[in-house]
C-alpha cells in the first residue's frame, strides 16, 4: 500500500502528521498553563484544521470522480483559511485584544465564493489565489498584531523577530496566490496530479507551521519572563514599584546625579489614620483604599518619576531633575488631588488624606539611606503637625552633607 503513495501524497500526510502533534501538545499545554487556557485551545484548533486541510487535499489526490476531487479541495483550502482565522483568535486573546468579526466575515465569504466557483475545474486556480491571498492578509495582520504587542507590551529589542514566521507566510502566500491567479493554466495542471508544486507547497507549509508554533512557544515564555520579572519588581496589591525596585531606582539616580549634578528629590506620603480604616471596616477596604490611593498617584506623575509602595500605607516618589522649590508644588498637588477624590464606599463617600515629607538630595557625599533618613523626618514632622500636610527637610547640605 506504501508504495503505491505518490510523493505528493506523502507531503500531504507528513504535512498533516506535522499539525496534529502541536495540536495535542497546545490542548496539553493550555490545561496545565491556565492563563493561556482559552488561546492555547484556540491554536491547538489551529494545527486541527490544518491537519484536516491536508487529509482533505490527498482524499481529493485519490478520489477518481474529478467533481468530488474538486469539492474535496474546497474544504481542504476553507479548513486551512478557518484555521489561520482561529490561530488569530487564540493571539487576540493572548495578548487581551478584543476579538473582531467583520474581517473574518469578509474573508470567509471571498473563500466560499472562490471555492464555489472553483468546482468548476477551470475555476481551480481561482479557488487557490483567492484562498493563498486571504491567508497573506490573515497573517500580514497577525504580524502586526504581535509587533505591536511584542513593543509596548513585552518592550522586546527587536520586536520585528517575534512575528518573523508570519511576514515571510505572507510573501508565501502572496507569491502563491498571484502566480494561481496570473497563471491559471499552469497551476490549474499541477495542482490536481503529483507536482513539484504541491511537493514543495506542502514542505514549505510544514516549516511555516513549525515557524508558527515556535513563535507561540516564545511568546508564552517570553511573556512568562517577563511576568516573573515585574513580579519581582512591583507591588502585588497596587501595582507599583515595591521596595526594593524603588532601591534600585534610587541607586541609579545617585549615580546619574553624581556624574552629572543633577538634582532630585524623594517625597516619602503616609496615608493618615489608616488603623482605623483597616478596624473599622476590615483589611479588604484597606485594600481598596490602599489602591485608590496608588491610581491617584500614579494619574500625577511625570514618566520620569518613579512610585514605589514603601510598605504598609507609605509611599515614595522619586523626583528626577527636581530641586526642593520645585517639588514642594508637586507634593502640594499631590496631597491636593488625595483629599479631593474620597473613595466610594457604598453609598458613603470615604474622605483620605496624606502627609508628604520631602528631602533634596545633598550632594556627592550623601548616600541613598541618608537621604530617606531626612524624608522621614520630614514626614514625622508632617504628621506632628497634625497631618494632612506637606513638610520638608530644608536645605541641610552646602558642599558637604550635614545631617539633619
Amino acid at each position: 500500500m506504501l508504495s503505491s503513495l505518490t510523493p505528493t501524497d506523502v507531503a500531504f500526510v507528513m504535512a498533516g502528521l506535522m499539525q496534529a502533534v502541536p495540536a495535542v501538545l497546545w490542548l496539553i499545554g493550555g490545561w496545565v498553563l491556565g492563563d493561556t487556557q482559552r488561546a492555547a485551545v484556540h491554536w491547538a484548533a489551529y494545527a486541527g484544521a490544518s491537519a484536516l486541510s491536508f487529509v482533505f487535499l490527498d482524499a481529493a489526490m485519490q478520489a477518481r470522480d474529478p467533481h468530488h476531487a474538486e469539492w474535496l479541495r474546497a474544504v481542504g483550502n476553507i479548513s486551512a483559511v478557518l484555521g489561520l482565522m482561529t490561530l488569530q483568535r487564540g493571539i487576540w486573546l493572548f495578548i487581551g485584544r478584543a476579538p473582531t468579526h467583520a474581517g473574518h466575515l469578509l474573508a470567509l465569504g471571498a473563500v466560499l465564493l472562490a471555492s464555489w466557483i472553483g468546482l468548476e475545474p477551470a475555476g481551480g486556480a481561482v479557488r487557490v489565489g483567492v484562498n493563498s491571498l486571504a491567508q497573506a492578509v490573515l497573517a500580514l495582520a497577525m504580524a502586526r498584531d504581535l509587533h505591536r504587542y511584542a513593543r509596548d507590551a513585552l518592550r522586546l529589542r527587536w520586536p520585528r523577530v517575534l512575528p518573523l514566521p508570519l511576514w515571510l507566510a505572507a510573501a508565501a502566500f502572496a507569491g502563491r496566490g498571484l502566480r494561481a491567479l496570473l497563471a491559471p493554466g499552469a497551476v490549474g495542471a499541477e495542482m490536481t496530479v503529483d507536482s513539484g508544486l504541491n511537493v514543495a507547497s506542502s514542505f514549505a507549509y510544514v516549516v511555516l507551521s513549525l515557524s508558527f508554533h515556535a513563535m507561540l512557544m516564545a511568546l508564552v515564555i517570553i511573556r512568562l519572563v517577563t511576568d516573573l520579572q515585574r513580579l519581582s519588581s512591583h507591588d502585588g496589591l497596587t501595582g507599583l514599584l515595591n521596595r526594593r525596585a524603588l532601591e534600585e531606582a534610587l541607586a541609579a539616580q545617585l549615580q546619574r546625579s553624581r556624574r552629572s549634578g543633577e538634582a532630585f528629590c524623594v517625597l516619602m506620603l503616609d496615608a493618615d489614620h489608616f488603623k482605623r480604616i483597616n478596624d473599622r471596616f476590615g483589611h479588604a477596604v484597606g485594600d481598596m483604599a490602599l489602591k485608590h490611593l496608588s491610581a491617584l498617584l500614579r494619574s500625577h506623575m511625570r514618566e520620569v518619576d518613579r512610585l514605589a509602595r514603601f510598605g504598609g500605607e507609605e509611599f515614595i516618589v522619586l523626583l528626577p531633575g527636581l530641586a526642593l522649590a520645585d517639588a514642594l508644588p508637586v507634593a502640594e498637588r499631590l496631597r491636593q488631588a488625595i483629599a479631593a477624590a474620597p473613595l466610594a464606599h457604598g453609598d458613603a463617600a470615604m474622605a483620605l488624606s496624606v502627609s508628604i515629607g520631602i528631602a533634596e538630595w545633598g550632594g556627592v557625599r550623601e548616600d541613598a539611606s541618608s537621604l530617606l533618613v531626612r524624608a522621614d523626618a520630614a514626614l514625622y514632622q508632617a504628621k506632628q503637625r497634625g497631618r494632612d500636610r506637606v513638610a520638608s527637610a530644608g536645605s541641610a547640605f552646602d558642599s558637604e552633607f550635614v545631617p539633619i
